[in-house]
């Protein structure tokens, strides 16, 4: 691979022959700013929608960049890495190039493919020899595209070669960020500035979930930005229009630091505080798990299961000295089982977000593959991220797909999988800090292994709601509506005509009642020849809810009402 040419790209924000700037000091962080092709290349002004991205990118990359005797001076570290990932055409690689033009520093652009070579060690050489050369020229940026292609998850790797290609991508960027002093470079590099700095490596791909999960850690890359911009537009037809005033102020990253300015720079505790809102936990980095925003407010009712998980898990996971101290060893997985649409999902959520634990959502059928050992191993991987990111709440949807009684003709896959399922949920034990909830509306077809303390022991039925819940699950589901004031909900929910409404049902009546609402509201405009600037605000009244009514039918009948029932006064006698 020639690494001088074909796989390197030197942007200069100066001009001149030198490619970095001259060595009278007009360059990285000294004085003003000359006209040269840096000029013609992407700035942070030309990203259109990516203004939070950029301002924080000024904080974290472009001051170490610009002044590294800052993070020296706190004692911290410089963010070694960032990953970009969004759909193509997003914007990835003009960003990483705006951050070179904006630093003026040495910018080395190559695309993965170009490092792997057929011969045996060649491949890891050429990662070596492009890093190397980035530590003559530091401070310098690597800009690695589609990092997936030499990145990929080394368990879905099959020759030893591409694992070994991970393992020296790994190591280079973990010596990536150590400060360069002016002694470690290479006095005949064509780089004439000779200030300290480090390598910055950003990677781009569109694929995220296909990179190594180590990868992507604090310390590699530490920040991860999805590129996807909404403001394009302003941005490309900014020139069809007047100029604008050119006073900018988002350079005050570029002014020199002052002795005593830097003698009154400390880390305090809101530093911490606002520093802890910013980094994301890498265990979540492959967006698997999360503390959802469901509260119990938004659910409406259900009282009783509300304390039987703020018994089993809330408190467990706030005050587990209370639980230890007494020796209390209760039921780590729950099955929620009920008709269709009657909150079950929301229920998973609302415990995860009152204990502040995180959530992992699974779709039943999700871990189902045609291919041997792909679902038992996806179920250990989920079981092995819970652990990671415990406290957490494990939510299997439609458990019913994952579980059905073994014994039938063609469902071999299904019981390979269900077999592994029963180890995970037998090893309570190892896997503290994570409570298993599954939901479903077909009970009766699973295997009854699953049904025995130890595994799902716990069963919790969720009716249809009775009609003061009906009433509360509307006034959930009314926040945001311009709901009339003379409007009571409590009473629409005890209606006769709202009879065996389940949860999705109500969801689907609110609904209405908005819709029809803003038809009169634009049926009144088209009339009066109102423009929506003018018109008096939609209210929903009482009237469109009656409308509504008409429309809306209950989708459990009252035959499968009692099944449930019975079901549950039978999974209560057993």
């Amino acid at each position: 691979m020639d690494v001088d040419y074909k796989a390197t790209q030197k942007v200069d924000l100066l001009g001149g022959e030198s490619g970095l700037g001259r060595s009278d000091g007009k360059g990285l962080g000294g004085g003003e700013e000359e006209e040269g092709k840096g000029k013609d290349g992407p700035r942070f002004r030309d990203l259109g929608g990516m203004e939070g991205v950029v301002e924080e990118l000024k904080m974290e990359v472009i001051v170490p960049l610009y002044h590294p005797q800052l993070p020296r001076w706190l004692g911290v570290r410089s963010m070694a890495g960032i990953f970009l990932h969004g759909p193509p055409g997003c914007g990835k690689t003009k960003l990483a190039h705006a951050i070179a033009n904006e630093t003026g520093v040495p910018f080395y652009k190559i695309s993965a493919t170009e490092l792997v070579s057929g011969v045996t060690g060649a491949s890891e050489e050429n990662i070596r020899e492009l890093f190397v050369k980035e530590y003559r020229t530091a401070p310098s940026i690597v800009f690695i595209d589609e990092i997936d292609a030499i990145a990929s998850k080394r368990e879905n790797l099959q020759r030893e070669t591409e694992r070994i290609i991970v393992t020296q991508l790994m190591t280079c960027i973990d010596e990536s960020h150590r400060l360069v002093q002016p002694g470690d470079v290479d006095p005949n590099a064509e780089c004439s500035n000779i200030r300290p700095g480090y390598v910055l490596v950003i990677g781009a791909t569109n694929r995220p979930d296909a990179v190594d999960p180590a990868l992507r850690r604090p310390g590699r890359f530490d920040r991860e930005i999805v590129s996807a911009r909404v403001e394009i537009l302003s941005v490309l037809t900014r020139n069809l229009r007047e100029p604008r005033d050119e006073n900018h102020t988002e350079d005050w990253w570029r002014n020199p630091w002052l002795p005593e300015e830097m003698e009154n720079l400390n880390i305090t505790m809101s530093d911490f505080e606002d520093a802890a809102k910013l980094v994301q936990p890498s265990s979540r980095r492959e967006e698997f798990s999360t503390i959802p925003n469901v509260k119990w407010e938004d659910v409406g009712g259900l009282h009783v299961l509300r304390q039987e998980f703020g018994h089993y898990i809330v408190r467990r996971i706030k005050y587990p000295e209370d639980y230890e101290g007494f020796g209390v060893d209760l039921e780590t997985e729950f099955l929620l089982y009920g008709p269709p649409g009657c909150g079950k999902t929301l229920i998973a959520k609302a415990v995860a977000n009152e204990a502040g634990a995180n959530f992992i959502h699974i779709k039943g059928p999700e871990l189902l593959s045609k291919y041997v050992g792909e679902s038992k191993l996806a179920v250990r991987t989920i079981f092995s991220r819970a652990r990671t990111c415990s406290p957490c709440v494990l939510f299997f949807d439609e458990v019913d797909a994952l579980t059905t009684k073994r014994g039938k003709e063609g469902g071999r896959v299904v019981e390979r999988l269900l077999n592994q399922l029963l180890i995970e949920l037998d090893g309570a034990e190892h896997r503290q800090g994570v409570y298993v909830i599954g939901a479903t509306n077909r009970p009766e077809v699973m295997d009854r292994a699953v049904l025995r303390p130890g595994r799902f022991g716990k069963l919790l039925y969720v009716p249809l709601p009775s009609p003061d819940e009906r009433g509360l699950i509307l006034k959930a589901l009314s926040r945001n509506k311009p709901i009339d004031g003379s409007v009571d909900l409590i009473a629409v929910g005890r209606d006769e005509a709202c009879e065996n409404l389940s949860g999705a049902d109500l969801s689907a009546l609110m609904n209405e009642a908005a819709m029809a609402a803003l038809e009169e509201r634009q049926i009144a405009q088209r009339s009066s020849n109102a423009t929506s600037s003018t018109a008096t605000p939609s209210i929903i009244k009482k009237a469109h809810f009656e409308q509504a009514l008409k429309k809306i039918y209950p989708s459990v009948s009252v035959k499968q009402k009692q099944y449930y029932q019975l079901l549950s006064e039978s999974f209560r006698a057993a």
